[in-house]
């Protein structure tokens, strides 16, 4: 799995944002790894719609936050990309957040994963005829019917 992401922000009052994109690899794929799903990923600040937030408001006055939610692409798909709408934060943040919630994202993933690939193929052939002892018991009653059939009776 391949995960990329970057955070922008512009000047001023603008809230950062987070663009990231996840694509499975084709071995990914193929063992049909169930979407891994992490509830409480990112906080989401309140009114995440707007790009800005002024001083004073919402997440710069202590609003609670609430979260993102992220998660791996499904098996048939194979890619997401998503673009989420970050808290404010002062000059100092260095998104440590954002990456740990990446870095559980893979570690999760990683888990679901391995335990994909410990599922064996398998492939089960067999084969049934009849039995010894009811072989015996009809044989003689299907040699005289084709006896009989050959001689046209």
């Amino acid at each position: 799995m391949k995960i990329q992401w970057s955070v922008h922000k512009k000047r001023g009052n603008h809230r950062p944002v987070v663009k990231y994109s996840i694509e499975l690899e084709q071995f990914e794929k193929d063992l049909a790894v169930p979407q891994v799903v992490l509830d409480s990923a990112i906080s989401r600040p309140p009114n995440a719609w707007r790009s800005f937030c002024y001083p004073g408001e919402d997440e710069r006055v202590g609003a609670s936050l609430d979260w993102y939610r992220l998660m791996t692409p499904s098996h048939k798909a194979g890619e997401i990309s998503d673009s989420l709408v970050l808290a404010w934060r002062g000059p100092d943040n260095e998104f440590i957040d954002v990456k740990a919630a990446f870095e559980l994202l893979r570690h999760n993933f990683e888990l679901v994963l391995k335990n994909a690939y410990n599922s064996a193929p398998l492939e089960i052939m067999e084969n049934l005829h009849l039995s010894e002892r009811t072989r015996k018991h009809i044989v003689s009653g299907v040699t005289s019917s084709r006896f009989l059939a050959a001689v046209g009776f």
